[in-house]
C-alpha cells in the first residue's frame, strides 16, 4: 500500500476548508502517516478542532529524528522515495523530490 506523510499546513488547511481529507485519501487506497512532530505543532497552535479530527480516524503515528515536522518529513521523504507528501508549504515542497498532494481550489485533493 503506497504511503502519504501528511504535515501541519495540509491539516489546518483541509480543516479550514472542511474537507474529510481522511475519507479523499483512504479512498485513494493510501496508507495516512502523521509524524509526531506535525501533532506537537497542532498542539501548540491549540488546533482543537484538527486534534479531534485525527482522534476520530485512523493513521499511523511516526517517530522520526528531525528536531521540527519539515525536516523529519524531509528526513521520511528521503528514505521513502515513493511516499507521497500531502504539504501547502511551498519551502517544504522544493525541498522533497517525492510527489506531492496539494488542495486546489476549494475542495479538490491533487496530486502533483
Amino acid at each position: 500500500m503506497k504511503q502519504i506523510i501528511i504535515d501541519t499546513s495540509f491539516i489546518l488547511t483541509a480543516v479550514a476548508k472542511k474537507i474529510d481529507f481522511f475519507e479523499e485519501i483512504e479512498g485513494k487506497g493510501l496508507h495516512i502517516l502523521v509524524p509526531e512532530q506535525v501533532i506537537k505543532e497542532l498542539k501548540g497552535l491549540g488546533a482543537e478542532l484538527a486534534l479531534r479530527i485525527l482522534d476520530k480516524n485512523e493513521f499511523e503515528k511516526l517517530e522520526i529524528s528531525g528536531k521540527d515536522a519539515d525536516i523529519a518529513i524531509i528526513n521520511f521523504a528521503n528514505k521513502n522515495p515513493g511516499a507521497i507528501v500531502a504539504t501547502l508549504d511551498k519551502g517544504l515542497q522544493k525541498k522533497i523530490r517525492n510527489s506531492k498532494m496539494v488542495i486546489r481550489g476549494r475542495k479538490k485533493l491533487e496530486i502533483i
